[in-house]
């Protein structure tokens, strides 16, 4: 290979890694570019500055009308479980939590699951769980009590009609939980 050849080869060599630098360099540069445009013509904006943006309001929420919730519980064992209140009031679309407590008097853990269910029926779509302790088996150690929550909201499309929802969960133990872990 002829020293020219070389020498147009480290010289094509240095061009690309300039190009390539040069490239990677623009699309750094482009995010804060695409920011600050953005910013200037009000498209796409996060946050506005002249605080106008009532940060704790949802305005999802029906002010308009308000559902009582009523909480019922159901045990099958030798658990006890109940709400720690007997019902609630909320606006449709406005964030809620409520509480249930099991307790295992046993001197055994337990392994548990919780049921829900609505009344009416009709509202059964509309009730949207945030989190809540019916999503996954429980383990309850011997003697074990222990506060569950449920975070929830009722969709601002239900009925109209409704005025007021039960929520009953139904708590029973997973028999036979015990021989399927050890096999």
């Amino acid at each position: 290979m002829s020293e020219d050849t070389g020498d147009s080869n480290r010289k094509m060599l240095v061009k690309l890694i300039v190009i390539a630098v040069m490239m990677f360099g623009f699309g750094y540069a482009l995010i804060p570019v695409y920011k600050h445009i953005c910013e200037v013509l009000g498209i796409n904006v996060l946050t506005q500055r002249d605080g106008s943006v009532d940060v704790g309001k949802n305005t999802q929420v029906d002010t308009s009308r308000s559902i009582t919730i009523e909480l019922d519980s159901n045990v099958q064992g030798t658990l006890r479980f109940r709400p720690t209140q007997s019902s609630i009031t909320v606006h449709p679309g406005e964030m809620a939590t409520v509480v249930y407590e099991v307790v295992n008097s046993l001197p055994r853990t337990v392994h548990a699951q919780a049921i829900p269910s609505y009344a009416p029926h009709s509202v059964t779509p509309h009730f949207k769980k945030m989190e809540c302790f019916c999503f996954k088996q429980q383990t309850l150690q011997a003697n074990e009590a222990r506060q569950m929550p449920v975070v929830f909201y009722i969709d601002p499309a239900v009925p109209k009609e409704v005025k007021t929802v039960t929520l009953s969960y139904t708590f029973f133990e997973i028999a036979g939980l015990e021989k399927t872990a050890s096999n």
